[in-house]
């Protein structure tokens, strides 16, 4: 996907748009699943609400990212500040895993000392508001990350889809509570946190990987050195280097082969058109190192 300017502009809002949604969503969801946790005296789903609470601090740090990111580039980091988005899902998997953390020790608590939960039909309506609700979320947030390409987005839409099945777990159990009088819902709860945990390991693999420096992938690779190698006046080309600072900020630079008895002007202007059309194409500003080779040897006077 190439960004342009405006592409970036737009990319920016769009992220800003969905961590507002995230922060009011989650704010509603949270309140609600705790005022009905303390009332039926249920572990699980005052866990949920808390879990809802930290998935509003996580649409902050969205909205943050998105906004620290936008920043141009300055003597510091002449590469802009683009990397912030990757950092922002990086601190959304750390409040993953902290929230797994907890919920696993209150339902290894609840397990060990079981106490009744109080049902009520609110507190059911409350419940299949907020999977409906995080359904939604998980799809708005989904189809924006990929239109967008971005990895917060697409971190936050898993972390959506982990709410709905942790809240269809606590609603399960308190039916099951309720009308079957087994005592699960400290097992349900650790149930949902051991799957938190493994999605919050997943989305920091996600984040720490770009920023690491990871290659690019091989069908984008390929794509690029075949287009290179189309280009007129170019023979081969090898030592293909891309550095990835973030969305519509990669650079990268590759070695080409020309005829050393073509005039270096022509070179230059060809290379010229090249590097711009793999901007425009791939969304890559390019560097290309020109190689001269000898094409025909001049044949020798017998």
């Amino acid at each position: 996907m190439t960004l342009n300017t405006t592409d970036l502009d737009k990319r920016t809002r769009i992220g800003k748009i969905s961590g507002i949604v995230g922060i009011l969503c989650n704010l509603v969801l949270s309140g609600g699943k705790i005022f009905v946790g303390k009332i039926s005296a249920s572990t699980s789903i005052m866990a949920d609400g808390l879990n809802n609470l930290s998935d509003a601090v996580s649409s902050i740090v969205t909205l943050a990212g998105f906004k620290f990111a936008e920043k141009p580039a300055d003597k510091k980091h002449p590469y802009g500040h683009a990397r912030f988005e990757y950092l922002a899902s990086l601190t959304i998997s750390v409040l993953v895993l902290f929230m797994g953390f907890e919920l696993a020790k209150t339902s290894i608590i609840k397990i060990i000392k079981p106490t009744p939960i109080e049902f009520s039909p609110v507190t059911i309506g409350v419940l299949i508001f907020s999977i409906l609700v995080k359904l939604f979320m998980m799809i708005y947030n989904y189809k924006l990350g990929r239109q967008i390409q971005s990895t917060t987005l697409l971190a936050t839409a898993v972390d959506s889809r982990n709410d709905v099945i942790a809240t269809s777990a606590v609603t399960a159990a308190t039916l099951v509570e309720h009308f079957c009088d087994i005592k699960i819902d400290g097992f349900m709860g650790l149930v949902v946190s051991l799957f938190i945990l493994y999605s919050g390991i997943s989305i920091a693999k996600d984040a720490i990987s770009p920023l690491l420096g990871e290659a690019i992938d091989d069908k984008l690779q390929e794509e690029l050195t075949e287009y290179v190698k189309s280009c007129p006046m170019i023979i081969d080309c090898h030592d293909l280097m891309v550095h990835d600072y973030g969305p519509g900020k990669r650079y990268a630079s590759i070695h080409v082969e020309m005829d050393e008895s073509i005039h270096s002007r022509a070179c230059h202007d060809m290379i010229d058109k090249v590097e711009q059309e793999c901007l425009c194409r791939f969304g890559i500003h390019m560097v290309i190192h020109f190689d001269p080779v000898l094409v025909c040897e001049p044949e020798e006077d017998l």
